[in-house]
């Protein structure tokens, strides 16, 4: 029972880990939401420090300086001129904490400051006027000792060659637009999604953040994206982040796709939708595919994890009655299954408890 018990508890925190690293924006005041989606002209502070001390932050600014052009903002380096925004970089080849919390937030995200990390990396941040942000990403190298690394592909200068490694790494993470998702530029995303072009990453990573920002105005486009089949899952999750306009289309999916995938990424955007606004018009659609013998694995899990998120005593039966199936089933090595298990065990704790909150 005990292990049950957490078992639930640890599936539940996961589930709402998905959206703590955007929550933190509520400690923002109006006033301050406006300024950051106003922002144009950035201010760089670039700092670098090896062993020996303080080096010339240059060839770190420059990079940095031509990746926030690329994507329209207005670059200066100079304090004494108007900015709207400080962005910081600080790249060391022995790094020194300055990180977030524990746990919790961003605080998970692989780009996030790590805590048992001593080796080359460099810490980004901005400030708006005297307000301590609490966003922050880490960029760290492959290996965390720049002596034994430098000696090992005859570089020379351990601190040079860790700082070089860093500079080539801030040339490839896209720290731009996951910036710019912070501040809530929606607008600035959408034209760097049609302006790129051969570079799926960017793109993927661009429909992602425009669902986590919950934009409203970039709802045309994802129904757009969902007609490209390498854009179409991202999409799909992301429409069901926005609000309930996307449901039709979600359902439309999750009933007519030959695309198991597409028909798991439109099951997921339900339940965020529903989680999010409460809305029980996603539950018939969804019960209609769980009860389907012939529905894949992997769209029933997804559609197990979206009815937990919205509890709902019709709910309850159907998962009831595929559990018993699913029990019947012993193959400790089907990785599918385990996880289909683990869903429905988790939707049933969810929706059982209903009259709880009823």
């Amino acid at each position: 029972m005990t292990r049950a018990l957490m078992t639930v508890i640890v599936l539940s925190l996961l589930i709402l880990s998905q959206r703590a690293s955007w929550a933190y924006r509520d400690y923002f005041t109006p006033e301050q939401k406006a300024q950051l989606a106003k922002i144009q002209t950035v201010l760089i502070d670039v700092v670098a420090l090896t062993d020996k001390g303080s080096v010339n932050p240059e060839p770190i600014r420059d990079v940095v300086a031509g990746r926030l052009s690329d994507i329209g903002y207005t670059v200066v380096t100079d304090a004494s001129k108007p900015y709207d925004v400080v962005f910081k970089v600080k790249c060391e080849q022995r790094k020194t904490w300055e990180g977030t919390t524990a746990a919790g937030g961003d605080a998970d995200l692989p780009d996030s400051p790590a805590r048992l990390w001593k080796g080359p990396a460099c810490q980004l941040n901005y400030s708006l006027g005297n307000m301590k942000i609490k966003w922050q990403k880490e960029v760290r190298t492959d290996f965390e000792d720049a002596s034994d690394a430098a000696q090992k592909a005859n570089a020379g200068d351990p601190g040079e060659f860790a700082l070089t490694k860093l500079k080539a790494l801030l040339g490839m993470y896209d720290f731009p637009i996951i910036v710019t998702a912070d501040w809530g530029q929606a607008d600035r995303l959408l034209k760097v999604l049609d302006n790129t072009k051969g570079n799926q990453m960017r793109r993927l990573k661009i429909i992602a953040l425009l669902g986590e920002m919950l934009a409203d105005s970039a709802l045309p486009r994802l129904k757009e994206a969902l007609k490209d089949k390498e854009l179409a899952k991202q999409a799909a999750e992301s429409l069901g982040n926005i609000g309930k306009d996307g449901i039709p289309i979600l359902i439309d999916i999750l009933k007519h796709s030959q695309d198991d995938e597409l028909r798991a990424s439109a099951a997921k955007g339900l339940g965020q939708v529903g989680g999010l606004h409460g809305d029980a018009t996603i539950v018939p659609p969804l019960l209609e595919v769980l009860k389907n013998p012939d529905t894949d694995w992997l769209v029933l899990t997804e559609v197990a994890w979206a009815l937990g998120k919205m509890p709902d005593k019709r709910s309850i039966e159907p998962l009831y009655a595929l559990d018993r199936k699913l029990q019947a089933m012993r193959d400790p090595e089907n990785m599918k299954l385990k996880k289909l298990k683990e869903a429905v065990f988790w939707a049933i704790k969810q929706c059982d408890t209903w009259d709880q909150y009823s």
